[in-house]
């Protein structure tokens, strides 16, 4: 019981009780621990409620006046598939909550119940669902992302967008994040939703270009059994099993056009309708988009709708690129070695290694590196990871980078003075060859990590 209470979190719950004392009993016990407490006295009612919004628990009293709590178990458990129903029942009547259990129940809480059994079957409801959100974590790869590794920088330009991106979580605001690919637009949405008052609600990722247009929109918002061929079961969809929580929108640029009005209007006023169906949904979900597509120039061409474009870019977040954070290199390498290098005695990086990890120009970021370093991991064999280990050629890409080679002049800059200083013997020689006085050549070395 320990390990329940100390994972509690609120839940919204739905009563279902004929007799209003029970109701009112059962909401002021649920409401005195924080949770969201609708009761209602009838099916009817019941479904109403779970079509309309999303519940985590519901209490089922299985005699409701002339109809059966009991038949009403599935029918709930299709319009919220993730919802826990824990049936009241007397004590006489203990079978019918096994029957009620078989048929998909999760507990049962006998009559007369007390405030502390109230508590103790919500906390290991509570319980439950937090193991189901970190499995769904898992799955969608969450937990494999690099947060505590990407978010540490000693760049300003990252700094400020972490910044940002703190001061905006505390809020319900929209938040579009902008960056290149790898950069870490998904762990900066994972970052805000855990910084967030929603963090202990759902945090639903959707891919927007993985998906046809037909199929995104029944994974955002769902579908009614018999909508379309395959739909051979309901699907509440993203929106729904995020309900209270955050709602990750990645690459949101590749948003398929017919589907931008709907989300538009989800955004304007968080109603919805799933595929197949024509009852009208509502859903408290905080959305935070991404993307590396320049929005304005889709919005010119006709790609993107500019009132879309203007819901979503409420707060935006600008996240740069690796090759812009030279000094954040070595440590990222560093803290990824550590992560990758568990089985194996690997202590660092070789010199050369590590010169040629701050000279690499990055085209795919932090994810880039992340790959770089895992894979040095499996195919070195030193105490070292040494430049033959990377993926790419460093002397390749020196004897490649020149005048007239597709570099910024950051770069160009940062690779002459790289080897003037390896072929000088003192700052002096390297200043003068370089036409530039030692003071500046000092600045210049500390902003390239020379």
């Amino acid at each position: 019981m320990h390990a329940v209470s100390s994972t509690r979190s609120t839940l919204t719950v739905l009563v279902i009780d004929d007799e209003a004392n029970i109701r009112k009993t059962l909401s002021m016990c649920l409401e005195a621990d924080g949770h969201t407490v609708v009761g209602v006295s009838n099916p009817s009612d019941a479904l109403d409620a779970v079509n309309g919004r999303s519940f985590d628990l519901a209490f089922v009293d299985l005699r409701l006046g002339t109809e059966s709590g009991m038949d009403l178990i599935p029918q709930l458990i299709a319009a919220c598939p993730w919802m826990k129903v824990v049936v009241i029942t007397a004590f006489a009547a203990v079978d019918s909550a096994v029957e009620a259990m078989r048929r998909g129940a999760a507990d049962y809480l006998p009559k007369p119940f007390t405030p502390q059994q109230v508590t103790a079957v919500t906390a290991k409801v509570a319980y439950l669902r937090g193991l189901e959100r970190r499995i769904q974590a898992l799955q969608e790869g969450q937990a494999g992302d690099l947060a505590d590794l990407e978010l540490s920088s000693a760049s300003p330009a990252m700094q400020r967008a972490v910044s940002l991106a703190r001061q905006v979580a505390a809020s319900d605001a929209t938040v579009l994040i902008r960056g290149e690919n790898g950069t870490g637009k998904g762990v900066f949405a994972k970052a805000m939703h855990e910084w967030s008052g929603r963090a202990g609600k759902p945090l639903a990722v959707v891919s927007c270009p993985s998906l046809s247009s037909e199929l995104l929109e029944s994974e955002l918002f769902g579908h009614v059994k018999g909508a379309f061929t395959g739909a051979v079961r309901e699907n509440p969809g993203r929106i729904a099993a995020s309900d209270g929580g955050s709602l990750f929108l990645d690459e949101i640029g590749d948003l398929p056009l017919p589907l931008q009005p709907k989300l538009l209007r989800f955004l304007q006023d968080r109603t919805y309708e799933r595929v197949g169906d024509t009852k009208t949904r509502k859903a408290d979900v905080r959305v935070i988009a991404a993307t590396n597509v320049d929005l304005e120039e889709a919005v010119t061409t006709g790609r993107f709708r500019q009132d879309l474009f203007y819901r979503l870019n409420v707060v935006e977040v600008r996240v740069p690129p690796l090759r812009e954070r030279r000094d954040d290199v070595l440590p990222l390498a560093e803290r990824l070695l550590a992560r990758f290098a568990r089985t194996r005695r690997i202590v660092g990086f070789t010199p050369a290694a590590a010169e040629a990890l701050k000279t690499h120009a990055w085209p795919g970021n932090v994810r880039e590196l992340a790959n770089a370093i895992e894979r040095a991991t499996i195919v070195g064999t030193g105490d070292h990871i040494d430049v033959h280990d990377l993926p790419f050629n460093p002397l390749t890409e020196r004897e490649a980078m020149g005048p007239g080679s597709h570099v910024t002049l950051d770069q160009l800059e940062e690779l002459h003075i790289r080897r003037v200083l390896a072929s000088t013997k003192s700052l002096e020689e390297a200043a003068g060859i370089l036409g530039i006085d030692t003071a500046t050549l000092w600045r210049r070395r500390k902003k390239y990590g020379v």
